[in-house]
C-alpha cells in the first residue's frame, strides 16, 4: 500500500512538469502541418497560372474509427444562448479533406451566440497574451480554443477524451485549456465589479419583502447590496502534502481528519440577479472569512454607503455594514430578524448552484496545483457573469446536504447596536401591520 501510494505520487508528479513544461509535436500534427504548407504553396502556384475556371471537386466521405465533433444550436437556445455539445461517431472526412472539415466545424462553432460572445470579449482585451502565442503548439482558431474549453469547464470529461474529440495531443489540450483560463482571469475586473452610482440604486433589494421600500425608509430599516458567503470546491491534495507515512490506510481517519488543502475556498458576494459582485479564492487552509473585504468597506465606506448593508451567513464579521444572524435559541425579535435574513442568503445558495450545475468541473478538480485549480474557478465565475449578461440562466437544485454548523464571526459593539435595532424595528413593524 504505502509503495503504490508513492508511485502514485511520483507518477502525477512527472506528468504535471511534462504538462507544464513544453511538449514536442507529435508525427501526426507535425505532418498535418506540412500536408498545409505544401497544398497552400501550390494552391498559391496554380492560382497564379491558371485563370480559367477549375473542374468542381469532388469530396468522398469515408468513415472512420476517430469521432468528429459537431456543435448543434437548437431553436429554443436562441432565446437564451447554451452551448450544446455531443459527439457524432458516424461521420468522417478523409484525411485529404481536413482543412476543409476544419473551416466548416469553426464556422459552424463561431455561429453560435455564446462562442461568439466570448471571441468578442478575448479579442477586445487588451492583454499582452492576445498578441502573441506560444511556439510548438499545434494552432488552434479561436473558435476552437473557445469551444474545447467550454467542453472541458461544462463537463467532467478528461483530456483524454476531449483531446480525440479534437485530434489533439493531451498535453496540447491542457496547454490550451489553461492559456483560455489565463485570458479570461484578465477580464476579472471588467466582469466582477463593485456596483456604484445608478448601478448600485438599481440593484438595492428591501430587507424585507413583507414591507414596501417607503415602510422601510420611513421605519430606518437597511436595504440589501448584497449577499456574502462561500463555498467548498473540492481538489486534488497537493502532492508534498499526502499522508503515505503509514502502511495501512485508516478509513476513519480518512473521513473525519481531511486535509484542508484538499479544497478551495471560494468567498463570494452576489447581487439580487445572482451575479457576482466580489471573488475571493484562497487555500482551505486559510480560515480567515471575509478579513480582506471587511477591511476595504470601512477604508472606503463608500462601497457600503449609509442605509445600506450585505446580509452573511453565521461565521462572518458582524459590522455597521455587514448584517449576520443570531444564535439560535433566541426570541421572537430575533427568530424573525434570522428568517428575514435568511430569505437573502438563499439567493448566494442558489446563484452557488447555478454556478455549480453549468460549469461541472467545480465538482472535483483533479489537479494538485493551487494557482491552475484557482484560475480554473476564477474563470468559471467570470463565465457565469457573462453569460448572466447574455440573458442565458441555469437553474440548479439546491443541496440536499446539511449546512456547516458555525460559530459566530468576529463582532463590535456598533454591528451588535444596529442589528439589535434592525430587529427591533422589523419586529414592531410587523407587529403594526397584523394589528
Amino acid at each position: 500500500m504505502y509503495k503504490n501510494a508513492c508511485v502514485a505520487s511520483a507518477g502525477r508528479a512527472v506528468l504535471e512538469m511534462m504538462q507544464y513544461d513544453w511538449e514536442p509535436l507529435s508525427h501526426g500534427e507535425l505532418e498535418q502541418r506540412l500536408d498545409q504548407a505544401v497544398e497552400e504553396i501550390l494552391e498559391a502556384e496554380l492560382m497564379s497560372k491558371v485563370q480559367a475556371q477549375s473542374s468542381p471537386v469532388i469530396l468522398q466521405v469515408s468513415r472512420a474509427e476517430d469521432p468528429v465533433l459537431s456543435l448543434q444550436v437548437q431553436p429554443q437556445d436562441l432565446a437564451h444562448p447554451q452551448l450544446v455539445f455531443h459527439l457524432s461517431d458516424t461521420i468522417a472526412i478523409s484525411p485529404d479533406s481536413d482543412h476543409e472539415l476544419q473551416r466548416q466545424s469553426a464556422e459552424k462553432a463561431e455561429e453560435n451566440p455564446a462562442v461568439q460572445h466570448i471571441m468578442d470579449l478575448l479579442k477586445n482585451a487588451n492583454t499582452s497574451y492576445n498578441r502573441s502565442r506560444l511556439a510548438g503548439r499545434a494552432r488552434l482558431s479561436l473558435s476552437h480554443t473557445v469551444l474545447l474549453s467550454l467542453t472541458l469547464l461544462s463537463k467532467r470529461r478528461s483530456y483524454r477524451s476531449v483531446s480525440t474529440s479534437f485530434r489533439l495531443e493531451k498535453g496540447n489540450i491542457h496547454r490550451i485549456f489553461f492559456s483560455f483560463c489565463d485570458r479570461v482571469n484578465a477580464l476579472e475586473e471588467q466582469q466582477i465589479r463593485w456596483p456604484d452610482g445608478q448601478e448600485m440604486t438599481d440593484n438595492l433589494l428591501p430587507f424585507s419583502s413583507l414591507l414596501g421600500m417607503h415602510d422601510l425608509e420611513e421605519r430606518g430599516l437597511p436595504k440589501v447590496l448584497g449577499v456574502l458567503g462561500h463555498t467548498r470546491i473540492p481538489i486534488r491534495l497537493p502532492i508534498g502534502k499526502q499522508d503515505v507515512e503509514k502502511e495501512e490506510l485508516d478509513l476513519k481517519h480518512l473521513t473525519k481528519e481531511v486535509h484542508p488543502d484538499s479544497w478551495l475556498n471560494l468567498e463570494l458576494v452576489c447581487d439580487g440577479q445572482g451575479r457576482f459582485i466580489h471573488c475571493r479564492i484562497s487555500r482551505g487552509s486559510e480560515q480567515e472569512r471575509a478579513g480582506d473585504l471587511s477591511r476595504r468597506i470601512k477604508n472606503n465606506p463608500c462601497m457600503v454607503p449609509p442605509g445600506c448593508c450585505l446580509a452573511a451567513s453565521s461565521g462572518y464579521p458582524l459590522t455597521e455594514q455587514i448584517l449576520t444572524p443570531y444564535s439560535a435559541g433566541r426570541g421572537p425579535r430575533e427568530n424573525l430578524f434570522n428568517r428575514t435574513l435568511e430569505g437573502h442568503l438563499c439567493r448566494l445558495d442558489q446563484a452557488v448552484e447555478d454556478l455549480k450545475t453549468r460549469f461541472q468541473r467545480l465538482k472535483y478538480l483533479d489537479m494538485g496545483n493551487y494557482e491552475r485549480a484557482k484560475a480554473v474557478v476564477l474563470t468559471a465565475c467570470i463565465l457565469h457573469n457573462v453569460f448572466l449578461d447574455m440573458g442565458d440562466s441555469v437553474r440548479g437544485q439546491p443541496g440536499r446536504g446539511l449546512k456547516e454548523q458555525e460559530q459566530e464571526g468576529e463582532t463590535d459593539e456598533a454591528g451588535l447596536k444596529w442589528r439589535d435595532a434592525i430587529a427591533q424595528q422589523l419586529y414592531s413593524a410587523l407587529d403594526m401591520e397584523s394589528i
